[in-house]
């Protein structure tokens, strides 16, 4: 299977976040198809099993505009309890998790889905992953949300916030891995390509 899939490989993700990533592993797809799905959470769907389902959903939408590519697709979903914090898109919104996350612990889990085409075109062998990262912040003075606030880092952030960014400073304690609350857990996903045979082409970034 060796070097079967080099440089076949689609990242269903619109996340710049994910894309950097990879070429800090070395990995640089041949496409970016990110996947147009519903991400809303089902009711009672616990925070694990919103991250699994999202991050196979997204693959398989894609995979099938590349059958013979692999895919790879991620969630990240940001937890407090049994609750889903929201990709933070309001202001409001924001504010309500930065409230929630203040002086304590919470979850990051990362589902990551690698779908390989099967030969003769049969369905795609499925390789996933679950990670999960604890956080813990500490607690926040009205004035650092305010700033934080006022940076518009936490747009579209799982959580409302960005740990590669100014809510690094937030973070007293983490356990686990750090990549994962980035957006993709890469000792994971460098292990799940090098299992399936994908050989980053020689001369790329």
């Amino acid at each position: 299977m060796e070097d079967m899939f080099v440089n076949r490989l689609v990242l269903a993700s619109a996340s710049p976040r994910r894309l950097d990533l990879l070429r800090q592993i070395g990995v640089t797809p041949l496409a970016v198809d990110p996947a147009d799905i519903d991400e809303s959470p089902l009711p009672r769907e616990l925070p694990v099993q919103h991250a699994a389902r999202l991050a196979a959903e997204k693959a398989s939408a894609v995979a099938r505009r590349h059958p013979d590519s692999l895919v790879l697709a991620a969630d990240t979903v940001v937890a407090c309890g049994r609750r889903i914090l929201p990709k933070a898109e309001t202001e409001s919104q924001a504010r309500t998790c930065l409230s929630l996350l203040s002086g304590r612990r919470h979850r990051v889990f990362g589902g990551v889905v690698l779908l390989v085409p099967a030969p003769g075109g049969g369905e795609p062998r499925v390789v996933e992953r679950l990670v999960r990262t604890d956080v813990t912040f500490k607690p926040l003075s009205h004035e650092e949300v305010a700033d934080y606030l006022a940076s518009g880092e936490w747009q579209g952030k799982a959580g409302g916030y960005a740990i590669q960014g100014r809510a690094g400073a937030f973070v007293r304690w983490l356990g686990g891995s750090y990549s994962n609350v980035v957006g993709l857990p890469l000792h994971e996903v460098a292990g799940m390509l090098h299992g399936v045979g994908y050989r980053p082409p020689v001369g790329l970034p």
